[in-house]
């Protein structure tokens, strides 16, 4: 890494080191050092231990404290950087799928050793860590159990996984740099014996409190109750995605699949996300999804992740509420379930799976959950006592991060959106205020020529109707008469004209003798207009809304079916909302996935098919 890499990185090649200025030292400080301010830089202030933040255990190597640095720029501060996932930063600074394997669940230990291990830092990395354990049981209460000198909730990187003797062995490291495994085949441990020495560099580890040890395989997997896998993927892989804002049902209410669907051949994805209906809500009609046009002409491996976004920069502002989401995946018209998204922590940032899949369309359902932590006016409560530069900032990336979707309401976020660059580059404030005014100038023309367009085509249709309802009406009378008996055995006569006149007629017969009841109905459709059948949709309260179907009950040809996300966008939630994105990995050799996204109407539709 050269200067000007760094440069461009980090902002600047200062690093912060934990080692006092000489200025700042007490006098018998300054004595230790001969009151030497050169001899004291010299010794005391050089060197990657003296950093307050990472350093590398090879003196002189900076590359570690200018990757972090870099990463703490990005995410606004080192404070930032202060807990999490390990996966998810390595995802962040490789690009990988990172998946969650628990111990318990390895059930072939061989394939997870040839097929898994033994690929650790050849396109894939390991992590491997096990939750704390409790002191209750001794007295300590404020202190963790170790395990051969091994931390809870503490990450390790596995290095290598190696075959020594017939042996299985894997070589671990403590990122700190010292606190090692003290359990069997530790540095200086009695397995260590003559003729393992002279073997000793075909593990790749050499003795010393540098945080490497070596452990064999089965006391890898007894001790670690969980790994982190990240697979690195290379030039042959192509990515597609598509990003939405959601909105979820309020809890409480059930954990269901169906909330979230998405539809797809190979190269044409649909997401159907459904908004909440509340009893002071009207939705918009349901969209009809385009049907799908396009397949692969072969199978092919695919890697699907669905993704909230990388809060770590506003997580002050992130939101009332944990996420949880899993999804399943079917072959369209199919009810066998293909694949499901692979076992993850509670609340982790993404789910993945990888699976080979034949060319045809699928369908995948997502389940939402959530853990509601803060209150809904925590922003409104807690704000006015922060650092306004520093909100700013959060707000700031957080408008940033939630753009990406496709239904991204920028209207809500004028305040907080950088200005981009290629916006202002070579421009004056006149000349850019000339070319907003000429932008809203066009934008309002064209809005009038389409409110014409629409109300001329208005216009024809009322006058066609008129035309053809003046047609009917000239016409002379057709009758024709049915008769039904009903269940009470009274009789319904029912006439009907093709001036669209319906005579409904009841007889009844009763101690009085019969009664007659003659009721008249004439329909407003225009005579040879075909009856288009209406959907009527439930909504709260027990009411209806209707919907034309379309015209002569063809809707597969409407503009309107097309994937349009845009025309459903809703102010951020802060408790009901998340941005989600389905990214679709394939190998570059095939044709790449095109994802549409589309927001539907009508979450009492998920209730509906409960009682189905």
């Amino acid at each position: 890494m050269d200067s000007s890499s760094s440069e461009t990185l980090t902002g600047s090649l200062l690093l912060y080191t934990s080692i006092p200025k000489f200025e700042e030292l007490t006098p018998q400080e300054k004595q230790l050092y001969h009151n030497n301010k050169e001899f004291y830089n010299k010794h005391a202030r050089q060197g990657t231990k003296s950093l307050y933040f990472a350093k590398s255990a090879t003196q002189g190597e900076t590359w570690v404290p200018l990757i972090e640095k870099a990463y703490a720029k990005l995410h606004g501060s080192y404070a930032a950087l202060n807990g999490g996932q390990a996966c998810e930063a390595i995802e962040d600074l490789t690009g990988g799928i990172s998946t969650f394997i628990p111990t318990r669940d390895i059930f072939d230990i061989d394939r997870f050793w040839n097929e898994e291990l033994r690929k650790a830092n050849v396109d894939r990395l390991f992590g491997c860590t096990y939750q704390g354990l409790s002191g209750a049981r001794s007295g300590d209460y404020w202190h963790s159990p170790e395990i051969f000198g091994l931390l809870g909730d503490h990450a390790y990187s596995v290095l290598r996984a190696v075959e020594v003797n017939g042996k299985r062995f894997v070589v671990v490291r403590n990122p700190w740099g010292r606190s090692e495994w003290t359990g069997p085949w530790s540095d200086g441990s009695k397995e260590w014996t003559k003729e393992w020495l002279e073997r000793l560099p075909e593990f790749g580890h050499v003795f010393g409190d540098d945080g490497q040890f070596v452990m064999e395989f089965k006391d890898f997997l007894s001790c670690w109750d969980t790994f982190d896998r990240t697979l690195l993927l290379d030039d042959s892989w192509a990515m597609s995605s598509q990003w939405l804002h959601v909105t979820a049902r309020p809890l409480p209410s059930a954990w269901t699949f169906g909330d979230v669907s998405c539809r797809s051949s190979f190269l044409t994805w649909y997401h159907t996300f459904y908004s909440i209906l509340t009893s002071t809500f009207t939705p918009p009609l349901p969209t009809i999804l385009a049907p799908v046009t396009f397949s692969l002409s072969e199978p092919t491996l695919t890697i699907i992740v669905l993704s909230q976004i990388d809060s770590r920069y506003f997580k002050e502002i992130s939101g009332c509420s944990y996420w949880q989401f899993d999804f399943i995946i079917f072959k369209a018209g199919k009810k066998e379930i293909i694949a499901e998204s692979s076992l993850s922590r509670l609340y982790a940032r993404s789910v993945n799976v990888e699976v080979n899949l034949d060319a045809g369309d699928y369908v995948i359902h997502v389940r939402l959950d959530r853990k509601p932590y803060r209150d809904p006016d925590y922003f409104d409560v807690k704000s006015q006592d922060w650092d306004q530069r520093s909100l700013s900032r959060m707000k700031s990336e957080r408008a940033i991060g939630q753009s990406i979707a496709s239904n991204f309401k920028k209207e809500s976020e004028r305040n907080n959106l950088p200005v981009s660059l290629n916006v202002l580059a070579g421009q004056n404030l006149s000349q850019l205020e000339s070319k907003y005014l000429a932008k809203k100038k066009e934008e309002e023309e064209e809005a009038n020529a389409k409110a014409e367009e629409k109300e001329k085509e208005l216009l024809e249709t009322e006058q066609s109707a008129s035309k053809e309802a003046g047609s009917a009406e000239s016409e002379p009378e057709k009758n024709s008469t049915t008769t039904v008996v009903n269940d009470d055995g009274s009789t319904t006569t029912i006439t009907t004209s093709v001036v669209k006149k319906v005579v409904r007629v009841t007889t009844r017969d009763t101690e009085d003798g019969e009664e007659v009841e003659s009721r008249e109905e004439v329909t407003t459709i225009p005579n040879n207009v075909p009856v288009v059948a209406a959907i009527t949709i439930p909504i709260n309260g027990g009411a209806t809304q209707e919907s034309d179907t379309g015209r002569d009950g063809d809707d597969s040809d409407d503009e309107d079916d097309e994937a349009d996300p845009s025309r459903d966008v809703n102010d951020v939630s802060e408790d009901n909302s998340i941005f989600l994105g389905l990214k679709v990995y394939t190998k570059r050799e095939v044709s790449p996935v095109k994802i549409a996204g589309q927001l539907g109407h009508g979450m009492e539709l998920s209730a509906e098919l409960a009682l189905l």
